[in-house]
């Protein structure tokens, strides 16, 4: 039985089969005979079901076969394949790596990587220790793999750790691993968790940006609609994990929407962040955007450009003559919108009456908003 770097944990209590982390089971999955890659076709066939060493060793001994013809990226017809052995949890500059990695590959290059996850890293903690014991462990390992680095007053320890130690053995939820990918310009085509590792597989499909890196500060900044179309920054609680933004396509496509207009089964939203959501929390900081003038108190909700995509011409154009507001006209139906047709034709509603009576509109909207929520128990999601 193997000793990991924790104290009575083994990485034997690794899962192995039939584990999973929400959101990974309706994800994307792909089909072995679509794969036009033969060298990547033969590593994803002949490695299923071997464990993360056993895959290394294979790809050592088989990198020939697996560059021959299709190793170099716009070959030709067939498109090309680069294989990161190194485990991302272990890179140093890690959305360096994959940009740098993405601007050498053509549109439609096949990247195969792997990984650890935190929720793998708590299943083998929960799972391995005695009682008790294991609980004060998991506190001690989330505080310093999962919050030191993410605050600025204690990241700079975790980095000295790192260059003292010399070892890089960094944590990454699943929801930031497939965000950093996308954020590289990849598209996820295949995740999957297997013998206790993260594979995910994906194709360069966009130029990947070199904006500032989301951080695990409290307060985050979206950039949303706002009026005339022009994107504003909206301030916010952190409620999802980070990189959830470069996200949004990815989960609309596997998980659509729920009622009410927001995503179904939303796995980027933190344990944390339901709770503060259930009591809009999360939008105290929009203070900010109002003492800004950006958004107003009552108004149709900010939205992300890839959410707005999905509203009528007409609502777009409608939409955007207005501020957007902290109190959206949603919660001021007696009837709660729930499909995204309802949903617009409630903010038409309002951006018309609005448009006529602004400041009548936005009294009587404000104090039925209000009331709905004092007693009809509105709440956000």
């Amino acid at each position: 039985m193997k000793r990991s770097r924790y104290p009575y944990q083994y990485e034997d209590t690794l899962p192995l089969h039939g584990y999973s982390e929400p959101g990974s089971d309706g994800s994307a999955h792909l089909d072995v005979e679509a794969i036009e890659n033969p060298g990547l076709k033969r590593l994803v066939v002949e490695t299923s079901s071997m464990k993360v060493g056993e895959i290394l060793a294979w790809i050592e001994a088989h990198r020939v076969e697996l560059c021959d013809g299709n190793g170099t990226s716009g070959s030709g017809a067939v498109p090309g394949l680069v294989v990161l052995t190194q485990g991302l949890n272990t890179v140093v500059e890690l959305n360096k790596m994959l940009n740098e990695t993405s601007q050498k590959m053509e549109k439609g290059d096949y990247l195969w990587v792997h990984t650890n996850t935190s929720g793998l890293r708590k299943t083998s903690i929960l799972s391995g220790n005695i009682p008790v014991w294991r609980n004060i462990l998991y506190v001690m390992w989330y505080m310093w793999y999962r919050v030191f680095p993410k605050l600025w007053m204690t990241r700079w320890l975790y980095r000295l750790n790192e260059k003292i130690s010399g070892r890089v053995n960094r944590c990454y939820h699943r929801v930031e691993v497939l965000g950093r990918l996308f954020r590289a310009g990849f598209e996820v085509v295949d995740e999957s968790f297997r013998h206790g590792h993260f594979f995910v597989i994906c194709r360069k499909m966009n130029a990947p940006l070199w904006d500032n890196e989301p951080t695990g500060s409290p307060i985050i900044k979206l950039m949303r609609v706002g009026k005339g179309g022009a994107m504003i920054p909206v301030f916010k609680f952190r409620t999802m994990h980070s990189y959830s933004e470069y996200l949004q396509s990815y989960v609309y496509k596997y998980n659509k929407l729920a009622s009410g207009g927001k995503f179904a089964n939303d796995y980027r939203v933190a344990g944390y962040g339901k709770i503060l959501r259930k009591f809009w929390l999360d939008e105290l900081p929009m203070v900010i955007n109002l003492i800004r003038l950006d958004v107003k108190l009552v108004g149709v909700r900010p939205i992300s450009r890839q959410y707005f995509s999905l509203y009528s011409p007409q609502m777009q154009e409608l939409r955007v003559k207005v501020k957007p507001g902290i109190l959206p006209p949603f919660y001021y139906e007696k009837k709660r919108p729930e499909t995204m047709e309802e949903i617009q034709e409630s903010e038409r509603r309002y951006t018309e009456a609005y448009l006529k009576h602004p400041f009548r509109t936005d009294w009587r909207y404000f104090w039925g908003t209000v009331g709905n929520i004092l007693f009809r128990g509105a709440r956000s999601k």
